[in-house]
């Protein structure tokens, strides 16, 4: 949690579901997300560039780091579209996109956040038909993603993976939460 508590606070949450330009172009749309930000955490290397976290070896998962108003938006219901947009019952992989690199991963920033996550994979249990296996973490260094990969979905709307991958997911997460569009 950043800022004081009160008007004008700020908090921070750092998901991973797959490749980070379908993540980041949903929460770019849900009210009360102030900022959104692409890029590597939960590695051993550090400063990862794009290459060495798509290659594997450095242990990073792609995440965005969501700058959000919790008066506007709680973290709960945060980790409720998260688990909505996309699968998080895949070991290391989203659809096609295979790798340790494309995990479902929560790094929480505090043991209340740590609550809350546990919470909402219980919530959540019921709505698949498979385990949820996604990671719980505690906040690791984040890495800013190369500013190419910087608001990529709005930058490259007609680029193939983004009109079939990421367009349905966004398209998906405005017919499910048509009360939470900015």
């Amino acid at each position: 949690m950043t800022g004081n508590a009160g008007a004008g606070a700020t908090a921070t949450a750092v998901l991973g579901g797959g490749c980070f330009w379908c993540v980041e172009a949903v929460y770019l749309e849900v009210r009360g997300v102030l900022r959104v930000e692409s890029g590597y955490t939960g590695g051993h290397q550090p400063d990862p560039t794009y290459e060495q976290v798509c290659a594997g070896g450095t242990g990073h998962a792609e995440v965005i780091k969501i700058e959000f108003d919790p008066a506007v938006i709680a973290y709960h219901d945060l980790l409720e579209i998260f688990f909505t947009i996309h699968d998080p019952t895949t070991l290391n992989r989203q659809g096609n996109d295979v790798g340790t690199q494309y995990r479902s991963v929560i790094y929480y920033q505090s043991p209340e956040q740590e609550a809350t996550a546990r919470q909402v994979i219980a919530e959540m249990a019921c709505v698949w038909d498979a385990p949820i296996v996604t990671e719980l973490a505690p906040a690791q260094t984040f890495y800013r993603a190369e500013d190419y990969h910087q608001d990529y979905f709005r930058q490259h709307p007609l680029q193939g993976y983004c009109a079939f991958v990421v367009a349905p997911k966004v398209a998906k997460f405005k017919n499910t939460y048509s009360n939470r569009l900015k």
